[in-house]
């Protein structure tokens, strides 16, 4: 058979080797890829290997996105919908921008398929889980100033993480560290240069503030049209299986751009939320503006005092202390101004993008709220005053009029209900409030019993999207409701008797945190789940981070400003919570509470069979788990509220199922009907 002529030799051979090299150099190795071979290489302690594939790792992954940015946008101009508008050219356009955006990645980091990755990994990198590796390998490396710039880094996303605060604390006693090694390697320039202009700020370095200030606006728009050129990647549509092609075309296309435009309009939401935090920084884009009218007032710089006080009027239409300055202003001057313009056109497109929005939800039978962005009670946090043109002088209101929501009741010590029940420690004995230990709320059998149900039960990521490792990557969580273990019971799949225990110890437990607090009203399951942690082999040797981070259960816990914001997505209606553990033959997994800083631990409990620890669930009990580094910790987790409005609805309906039970049982006593052949 004939294969043919071998490729000349010379000239020919060295272009095909040019070409080979040039398509392989214009392929970007996955992060994904990368980040798996550093963490391997970190467990078999080749740390010179780990440093190199983990800082290839967020190159690529900084590269990625940065072109996915530079793509869209250069489609987006080389294709712009004119004015001559129809059917055809709307879907020319489109059309050409995909092919645009394809040609574009794949010529800078090859086909876009290699850097698919999966969710764990996404989540990975937004906790800045690579630099924890990154800061141990530099350390065996002895580089501790590289070392510390990587701790810094991961500590600004996880301020929570204890262990990673003290190492940060020995870092700077060595020697051969400074200040300056303690860097953000993620920063974001706009919040940079906004917390640098206050610091000026701060020290009345007005010319200074105000030129970081104007850095800080340039940025943020900037990062703004990238935060929304990633907005057109892939969405996920929750009960719309589109695939199938029984939409039509306009209602795909409407779906799709509704949840694109959500995640446009959120990139306010973004941009003013520093790294590790839930909750934006409040009132953060107006207050540029707030500040720069009152530095360029400082420096005798009117007209551009106005205009700053116009433009934040544009956030706040009518606010009466930056009214009464405009009007200073207007009066000294003898003249008007204008807001800026850059700012008046970002918020008439937030506007229409709400409108939108609105009807787009409508026709995707989804709810949708409209946040408000820019609460108007975060201002300035100072004591200057400037003349006004009504009594003289301008008050300015703090960054935070919220605080900690204590607990309604501030009582303990009632009765323990059951017999045998032990009190360890109290309050005062766990260096808290609303706290309790409490031992023999269960007996040993009952643990061996609920530990055997958990095995037949509990399913990986359940209560968190099906995420197996959603605290940490070095455990497995799994988990399971009193309803679905009932369910379990009824197809036969597990000893009913069991399913009922569960049901009975939570119900227990709830009976005795009620009556120790000495509560007025009833208290209400909000959520009851039974709960293994189970270390990962292999994954444990170098760890210092926590099972489950500290936090707090009804609001947002925020470090830095020693505030915990009772607002969503917290919990808000929680009231009391407790943990009943069902073993201790395990390594770590203490239970803690800490300060409100999130790293002084105020108190220890190490688990055990039948021990409970309950507490209000408010910002006055931060806590958190260490690591569990061998074996499996299980428990029985319980969050109670006083409004029955919350209630949890799984559990009124594991109550019908265990009245339906009684119920047939007593038919099957006079009968002889086998219960679970009626079902």
């Amino acid at each position: 058979m004939d294969h043919g002529k071998p490729p000349a030799a010379g000239l020919s051979s060295v272009v095909v080797l040019s070409a080979v090299l040039a398509c392989a150099a214009a392929v970007l190795q996955p992060h994904d890829l990368l980040y798996d071979n550093a963490v391997r290489a970190f467990y078999n302690s080749d740390y010179e290997e780990t440093v190199r594939a983990m800082e290839g790792a967020l190159r690529s992954h900084s590269q990625l996105r940065s072109t996915k940015v530079r793509c869209r946008l250069r489609c987006q101009d080389q294709h712009p919908f004119d004015g001559t508008f129809s059917d055809l050219r709307f879907f020319d356009v489109v059309l050409r921008r995909s092919a645009c955006l394809d040609k574009c990645m794949e010529d800078k980091v090859g086909a876009q398929s290699l850097h698919k990755v999966s969710e764990d990994v996404v989540q990975d990198f937004t906790r800045r889980i690579p630099y924890n590796f990154l800061q141990l390998a530099y350390q065996k490396l002895k580089q501790p100033e590289k070392a510390a710039a990587a701790a810094h880094t991961y500590f600004q996303a996880n301020p929570e993480h204890v262990e990673m605060g003290q190492n940060l604390e020995q870092y700077k006693d060595l020697e051969g560290v400074r200040e300056q090694h303690f860097v953000d390697r993620e920063v974001r320039p706009h919040q940079r240069s906004f917390m640098d202009a206050v610091r000026l700020y701060d020290k009345d370095d007005y010319e200074g503030a105000i030129s970081l200030f104007e850095e800080a606006l340039v940025e943020y728009f900037k990062a703004d049209v990238a935060c929304r050129a990633l907005c057109q990647g892939p969405q996920k549509f929750e009960d719309h299986d589109h695939l199938s092609y029984r939409y039509s075309l306009l209602e795909v296309v409407s779906d799709h751009f509704t949840q694109v435009l959500h995640c446009e309009h959120e990139c306010v939401r973004d941009l003013a939320t520093r790294p590790g935090r839930l909750s934006p920084m409040e009132n953060y884009l107006p207050l540029h503006y707030d500040y720069l009218q009152f530095a360029y007032f400082k420096v005798d710089r009117l007209e551009d005092a106005l205009q700053s006080a116009l433009t934040y009027l544009l956030f706040h239409d009518g606010e009466e202390f930056m009214t009464e300055n405009v009007v200073f202003y207007r009066e000294v001057l003898g003249q008007d101004g204008e807001p800026r313009e850059d700012a008046a056109r970002y918020l008439r497109r937030h506007k229409q993008e709400l409108e939108l929005l609105l009807i787009g939800s409508q026709i995707m039978g989804a709810d949708f709220t409209e946040a408000n962005y820019w609460s108007s009670t975060g201002g300035r946090n100072d004591l200057n005053r400037i003349p006004s043109s009504t009594d003289g002088w301008m008050e300015y209101v703090p960054i935070s009029g919220k605080k900690i929501a204590a607990p309604q009741q501030l009582k303990e010590g009632g009765p323990l209900v059951f017999e045998g029940v032990q009190l360890v420690q109290n309050s005062g004995d766990l260096n808290g409030t609303q706290r309790v230990l409490l031992d023999h709320i269960i007996s040993e059998q009952d643990c061996a019993e609920l530990r055997s149900l958990a095995q037949a039960v509990t399913m990986a990521g359940d209560g968190y999207k099906g995420r197996t490792s959603p605290h940490t990557p070095n455990e497995k969580f799994e988990g399971a409701t009193v309803l679905k273990t009932l369910q379990y019971g009824y197809e036969g799949r597990v000893p009913m008797k069991s399913a009922r225990l569960f049901y009975n110890v939570s119900e227990r437990a709830r009976r005795i945190i009620e009556s120790y607090f000495m509560l007025n009203s009833t208290l209400h399951f909000s959520y009851t789940h039974l709960v293994c942690r189970t270390a990962i082999t292999g994954q444990q040797d170098h760890r210092n981070d926590l099972s489950h981070p500290i936090h707090a259960d009804n609001c947002l816990l925020d470090p830095d400003a020693h505030e915990c914001w009772k607002e969503p997505p917290a919990y808000t209606y929680r009231d009391y919570s407790a943990l009943l553990y069902l073993n201790g033959d395990f390594d770590g997994g203490e239970f803690i509470f800490t300060k409100i800083d999130a790293k002084t631990v105020t108190a220890s409990v190490k688990p055990k069979c039948g021990r409970m620890v309950g507490f209000s669930s408010g910002g006055e009990n931060p806590h958190g788990v260490k690591a569990v580094t061998s074996g499996q910790r299980c428990a029985v987790a319980l969050w109670f509220t006083l409004d029955p409005l919350f209630r949890e609805l799984e559990r009124l309906q594991a109550d019908e199922v265990i009245q339906a039970l009684d119920k047939q049982s007593v038919l099957s006593q006079s009968f002889s009907i086998n219960p679970r052949d009626e079902l």
